[in-house]
């Protein structure tokens, strides 16, 4: 599970869009000097992009990913951030918690919360037509504590609450602790940011499902998988002006499933409610839109909203929605997993798709 490290991006987004703001990295004039010097480099960090961390890490959920699996298989919600900038060291310490949803072989719906504190060696970048932004560990001040605080298969709950829990969360606190030890790269560009583990080096990016629009700002592109029975949020989605609309592509491989387009706050009731133990059910109010999604090429939308955030919830379940997926005994070992790919971009209500 890529837990920390996709947690942390969101955040250190802002610092790419901050930095990319400046003016004095958008003048071709002064990449070669700012490349060159490590001191200038960090001076625009701290000054430019440092701030804005936290406030874009709490906007933001997080793909939680099994490793070496590209795939989603759940999300973290991000609910506290605090960073503070070494200006002797030139790092930055990132203190977070949070809670989200994973679904694993045999326990189904896995529902935790995790805390950590992690301090990075920051540094970027300038190319020609990107910003390439390196997040180095430097060392775990605090933590990580990962905490199992509910299990959807009611045998594998009692386990964990007995004799053989501390395995469970050791077991988290492992994939946790692991991830916060890998670096990892934004790239920032025209149509959108891209992430990779490791240090990529100019012109390469990181590989995605679909290609994106240049005249859109690219805020998914991912493919995650959704089981029998489960549900995964995309987003959330922030539309910044109500002239702007979400640019949205899908496609499914294996059984038909139902998208919802959702407010944020129905979204997060909705989420927490299975967090908390409760079996997955229609969301808490009648979605803005919703559609079912077929195997075959794929499916295009388009949806001006109001200005604020929004939710794209994908459903593999009777429970909600008009499809109907195949039962199969062996639902719970991952048979009729629907792979869904989807990008999700912001532009102009009046654009083309």
């Amino acid at each position: 599970m890529r837990l920390a490290r996709e947690a942390l991006r969101g955040g250190f987004r802002a610092a790419v869009l901050a930095l990319a703001s400046a003016s004095v990295l958008g003048c071709s004039l002064f990449k070669g000097p700012v490349n060159a010097s490590p001191e200038l480099r960090w001076w625009l960090f701290s000054n430019f992009g440092a701030g804005r961390l936290c406030p874009e890490m709490l906007q933001r959920s997080a793909a939680l990913r099994m490793a070496p699996d590209p795939n989603i298989v759940g999300r973290l919600f991000p609910a506290s951030c605090q960073t503070n900038v070494n200006d002797s060291a030139q790092t930055v310490t990132l203190s977070f918690s949070g809670s989200g949803f994973a679904w694993t072989p045999v326990a189904g719906r896995i529902a935790f919360s995790v805390m950590a504190s992690v301090e990075y060696r920051m540094d970027f970048y300038l190319a020609d037509d990107a910003v390439y932004i390196y997040a180095r560990p430097a060392r775990t001040v605090l933590g990580p504590t990962f905490q199992v605080t509910s299990v959807e298969n009611r045998l594998v709950n009692w386990a964990a609450q007995g004799p053989a829990g501390y395995l469970v969360n050791s077991f988290g606190g492992q994939i946790v602790s692991g991830e916060l030890a890998s670096g990892f790269t934004v790239v920032h560009a025209d149509d959108g940011d891209a992430f990779t583990l490791g240090i990529l080096s100019p012109p390469a990016r990181p590989s995605q499902p679909f290609n994106t629009s240049k005249n859109r700002y690219a805020m998914a592109n991912e493919t995650s998988e959704v089981h029998t029975d489960q549900l995964d949020l995309v987003g959330p989605l922030t539309v910044a002006k109500s002239d702007q609309a979400l640019f949205v592509r899908l496609a499914v491989v294996g059984p038909s499933v139902d998208v919802f387009l959702i407010r944020r706050g129905t979204g997060d009731l909705w989420r927490q409610g299975l967090q908390n133990g409760l079996a997955l059910a229609p969301p808490p109010e009648p979605p803005i839109s919703s559609f079912p999604l077929n195997p075959g090429p794929e499916l295009r939308q388009r949806f001006p909203l109001p200005a604020g955030q929004y939710y794209l919830a994908v459903d593999n379940s009777a429970r909600a929605g008009t499809t109907n997926p195949p039962f199969s005994p062996l639902g719970a070992l991952g048979q009729n997993t629907a792979l869904v790919s989807v990008a999700v971009e912001l532009g102009d209500s009046d654009d083309d798709f």
